[in-house]
């Protein structure tokens, strides 16, 4: 990856939880592997009152790899601001010139909304008015990235993006989303369109459905205010999971560069076929973890979770039907389930493939179809399902896989997600980052679901017990009465059977 141009790299939020735990220590890996610019600064805003040195304390306790700590907290310094005071934005300018002037770089300013979206609109304001932002630049870049959630619907995610492009040009405009930045989910693309095998197969010809899970085993901590309004459709399914499906699903690009790439995206978003909101619960079933007692350990449930209101029908679990109407998929469903309290932590792709269309052997008959699974997290690797012939007489065929581990392509452990899409902003490529018309058309596909659940009380909200698989109901989703989901297995070297907890 080429040496980004020298920049400073502001972080709104820079004492938060998300600056302590991934922002600075995706910092320091890049630093520690001579990834950053020559010139580069760290400024950290926030309320508290903290100098440069009590502020480079936090970062000693939170990154155990102290080799190059001290060269790197060098490069790192503290601004206080309040987000509602103009004043302070000016007081901002100044100071980034000065620190432009010591480094004798051009003026390339990285902003990063690392804090609550209420704050997104006021802090794009104040940049514009003190004269930080792209559209009123005069020398170098000024890119903004802005974490999730863009918006909690469409209205919402159309109004942020129209503040945002009052000051930014959507080039310079960096929605992230970790799940982009995820070796695996990038290696997708690579096993698709790298190999004359699999691509040739990846239609609704051979493949009969897909399933998509992203589990999570914890609960909602202490963040059950915060959960308790969003809720894991707005979480986890309009943005990570319907990225993964798009990757899984989309037309090969004519090229790799960042627009062909998302360009073929949003073909993706847009073909989502519109849920039949009169009989949604043929499409999706939505649950809520309940409390589990084993061996005299009781496991909360949400309702017992901290600032949870009682009464709460906010969903901990989404499984969903989707098709896809264009050429390549029409007729296939994809499956995606996803939940808190589940068995393991686990996201994964299962790919189905069609049986064949005459049974020779009378044991074949029972035999799962061909399953392509692309784990994505943990134990990250690929697993094959086929059938083979038993030694012996006769010809009994039983189920073999062949798998393969991403840790055998290299010693190191892969990089965070961060880590990447932190160097791809600096060197500008938005490649795996969210385009504006990709976040709009997910919240179209989703807003009428929530206003639905929102409004209708006869839509079930299906109880399951914490570290179950989610609600029985979730089995209705199915067309066929043989099939059923895929419980991952916390290894990939359980030859990708089904793991039933």
């Amino acid at each position: 990856m080429k040496k980004p141009e020298n920049s400073i790299f502001v972080i709104f939020g820079g004492t938060g939880d998300l600056a302590k735990r991934k922002i600075i220590p995706a910092l320091y890996q890049n630093y520690i592997q001579g990834l950053l610019p020559e010139k580069f600064v760290i400024v950290g805003l926030g309320r508290t009152e903290y100098n440069n040195d009590s502020y480079r304390d936090i970062f000693r306790e939170w990154i155990q790899d102290q080799s190059q700590m001290e060269e790197f907290l060098k490069l790192v310094s503290f601004q206080k601001l309040q987000v509602d005071t103009g004043d302070d934005f000016f007081a901002l300018k100044e100071y980034l010139d000065h620190l432009h002037l010591e480094s004798e770089s051009p003026k390339n300013y990285l902003f990063y909304l690392a804090v609550g979206p209420d704050l997104f609109g006021p802090i794009v304001n104040n940049l514009g008015r003190a004269g930080l932002c792209g559209k009123s630049k005069s020398t170098g870049w000024r890119r903004l990235i802005v974490e999730k959630p863009f918006g909690k619907d469409w209205v919402s995610a159309r109004q942020l993006n129209h503040t945002l492009l009052q000051y930014f040009d959507e080039e310079d405009i960096y929605r992230i989303d970790h799940y982009l930045g995820k070796e695996t989910v990038q290696n997708i693309l690579a096993f698709r369109f790298a190999n004359g095998i699999f691509e040739p197969l990846w239609n609704r010809n051979y493949i009969d459905h897909i399933e998509i899970t992203g589990a999570e085993s914890d609960g909602v901590g202490k963040r059950g205010g915060y959960y308790d309004q969003s809720g894991h459709m707005r979480d986890m399914v309009q943005n990570h999971l319907l990225q993964i499906l798009a990757t899984i699903a989309m037309e090969p690009p004519n090229n790799f560069e960042s627009k062909a790439v998302r360009d073929e995206k949003v073909k993706i978003f847009e073909a989502l076929a519109s849920i039949d909101i009169n009989n949604i619960e043929n499409n999706v079933i939505r649950g809520q973890y309940s409390l589990l007692t084993m061996d005299g350990n009781k496991i909360k449930g949400y309702l017992q979770e901290d600032k949870v209101p009682s009464g709460s029908k906010t969903e901990t679990f989404v499984a969903m039907k989707i098709f896809i109407d264009n050429w390549r998929w029409s007729g296939v469903p994809f499956y995606i389930r996803t939940g808190k309290r589940l068995p393991s932590r686990v996201n994964e792709v299962v790919i189905h493939f069609k049986k064949t269309p005459h049974h020779l052997f009378t044991s074949s008959k029972n035999i799962s179809h061909n399953k392509l699974i692309l784990r994505i997290q943990p134990d990250e690797g690929i697993v094959m399902n086929f059938g083979m012939k038993k030694p012996g007489e006769g010809f009994q065929i039983k189920n073999v896989s062949m798998d393969f581990h991403y840790s055998d392509l290299t010693s190191k452990s892969l990089p965070d997600a961060y880590e990447r899409l932190l160097l791809d902003v600096l060197n500008g490529d938005p490649t795996l980052y969210a385009r504006n018309d990709a976040v709009e058309a997910c919240w179209r596909y989703i807003d009428p679901i929530l206003k639905e659940w929102q409004t209708n009380d006869a839509i079930g909200l299906y109880s399951y017990p914490a570290g179950s698989w989610g609600p029985v109901e979730a089995s209705r989703l199915f067309e066929n009465k043989d099939q059923s989901w895929h419980n991952p297995c916390p290894s990939l070297t359980a030859k990708g059977e089904n793991c039933n907890v």
